[in-house]
């Protein structure tokens, strides 16, 4: 079996190294930048729901601490490609 020489380190990845282990939050907050922020617009929808199904998804929503209508696109963000 072939001994493997050990790696040479290159500037470069003594660099990336400096950039992982730094926190930059400083340098951000001094460039003053904005953060840019891209979404998309919603698109209104109607859906009729029986009443009993309003009050499940209610009951599951308030577990996570959100609305209703909120949860429901969640499951539907979730669960869409397995259709």
């Amino acid at each position: 079996m072939k001994k493997r020489s050990p790696r040479k380190t290159s500037r470069k990845d003594a660099q990336l190294a400096e950039f992982e282990t730094r926190d930059l939050g400083a340098d951000i907050r001094r460039s003053r930048v904005k953060p840019v922020v891209i979404r998309a617009k919603p698109h209104p929808t109607s859906i009729l729901l029986d009443a009993d199904l309003v009050d499940r998804l209610r009951e599951k929503a308030a577990k996570r601490g959100l609305g209703y209508q909120t949860m429901l696109k969640v499951i539907v963000r979730e669960h869409l490609d397995e259709y």
